[in-house]
């Protein structure tokens, strides 16, 4: 009375390999997309931080990860910087804690431009092409 009969049902004959390909189409779909969208990115964004992170020399403005400005005062070893904060105040942090090179310095012995720093209106001295006036607070959302 309480058992129902139950039936057994012959299974579908197996077709071809479309029937599988059709099922995974959608998974190699998406695999795809996040490829382009989210991978390639940031395996590109990777590679240009690791770039810019190699040619810090000194006399370079950074923000560390931190979000402390300064100048590079010394390049250590493969993977330690010297960079000023304040006046005779110096900190030593890892190249990888780097975020951004607000300024660059000219090399040494390149010629067309010379890096001799030029006054802000403030007063403040910068190098020559450090970004313009105001530029670190547009960086930061400050007027």
């Amino acid at each position: 009375m309480f058992v129902s009969t139950a039936y057994a049902q012959t299974a579908a004959p197996a077709g071809g390999g479309g029937d599988m390909l059709v099922q995974f189409l959608p998974l190699i779909l998406i695999f795809v997309v996040f490829y382009f969208l989210l991978i390639r990115p940031q395996q590109k964004k990777m590679k240009e931080h690791k770039a810019m992170l190699s040619a810090i020399r000194r006399g370079d403005r950074v923000v560390t990860g931190g979000g402390i400005i300064g100048i590079v005062t010394k390049v250590g070893s493969d993977d330690e910087l010297t960079v000023e904060i304040a006046e005779n105040v110096r900190v030593r942090c890892l190249r990888s804690t780097v975020n951004l090179v607000l300024a660059k310095t000219e090399p040494a012995g390149k010629s067309g431009g010379d890096a001799t720093p030029t006054a802000t209106p403030e007063g403040e001295a910068k190098p020559a092409d450090a970004p313009a006036a105001g530029g670190i607070g547009k960086l930061f959302g400050r007027k």
